[in-house]
């Protein structure tokens, strides 16, 4: 059978190369970073139960290629992961 002639829909991008320039973006996530609103965000996604990640200074000062690691948020004291 022959196949049904749809109508376009528009064009779609293929969503390949960002829209923002490289500087605006890295100036939004360096706002974002360690502010309020992220720390707010966070507190909101552990208590409806997601798993939340925390950046933590490594205990382990000898290992110098990893300064800083994630584990996850608990209700007391930063669970070793």
């Amino acid at each position: 059978m022959a196949k049904r002639k749809t109508t376009s829909k528009g064009y779609k991008s293929k969503g390949q190369r960002p829209n923002v320039r490289k500087d605006i973006r890295k100036m939004g996530r360096r706002e974002y970073v360690g502010s309020i609103n992220q720390i707010e965000n966070k507190l909101r996604a552990f208590k409806s139960g997601k798993r939340v990640m925390m950046t933590v200074p490594n205990p382990d000062k000898n290992n110098t290629k990893e300064r800083f690691i994630r584990v996850p948020m608990t209700l007391g004291a930063v669970k070793d992961g």
